[in-house]
């Protein structure tokens, strides 16, 4: 664990001030967001939490219910919008993902931050990189979290499985990042988040 948090610690933001942006307008460069427009957009963070397993590093993710009233059904990151009685964004990722999938705060480190990712729903999302336990028990909401599965962390940073698709959204195509794993399927925020991670990973 300690060798894991020291190599994402060489590569990631080790503070949110230093973090760029980015997000759906990546693979839209008609849609371009400004700092007028930023002021207007819901802050939010997620965890984007690794488990160093015996088989090797895995990631974490969560399936929400089809009750959601966003992005039901969708794959995600444990994660929400930002409190008022949230001292940060930081507090805000492991507050939500102890709420959602029962991890204690205890039971993470924090190895450093993605850029910011602002999506076409207007969302501004900080994502913080942790190291989660194995030992971390989990206790999923229901009323938030359909289920929670691992993916490797080798699957999600080989390039072979980053998918570039299309599709109609409000009368305009618009490009996204997929990335399937077995019957899950990957995509948009997320997805282009873990792009993030590896484009971090992998830069020189």
């Amino acid at each position: 664990m300690d060798r894991l948090r020291q190599e994402l610690e060489k590569k990631l933001h080790r503070h949110p001030d230093s973090a760029a942006l980015r997000g759906d307008h990546d693979l839209n460069p008609d849609w371009s967001p400004d700092e007028e427009r930023a002021r207007e957009l819901t802050q939010a963070a997620v965890l984007v939490p690794l488990i160093e397993r015996a088989s090797g590093i895995t990631m974490l993710l969560t399936q929400r219910t089809h009750e959601m009233p966003t992005h039901a059904g969708q794959i995600s990151f444990p994660g929400g919008r930002v409190h008022a009685d949230d001292r940060s964004q930081l507090e805000t990722a492991l507050r939500e993902t102890h709420e959602e999938v029962g991890i204690a705060p205890g039971h993470v480190t924090v190895a450093g931050f993605l850029d910011f990712y602002e999506t076409r729903t207007q969302y501004r999302i900080l994502p913080v990189v942790g190291i989660v336990s194995p030992h971390a028990e989990m206790n999923i909401d229901p009323r938030e979290v359909a289920h929670v599965f691992e993916v490797p962390l080798s699957f999600l940073m080989d390039p072979a499985h980053h998918q570039k698709r299309s599709a109609e959204w409000q009368g305009a195509t618009r490009h996204f990042y997929a990335m399937p794993y077995r019957e899950h399927h990957i995509w948009g925020a997320t997805a282009g988040m873990i792009m993030s991670l590896y484009e971090r990973l992998n830069a020189s």
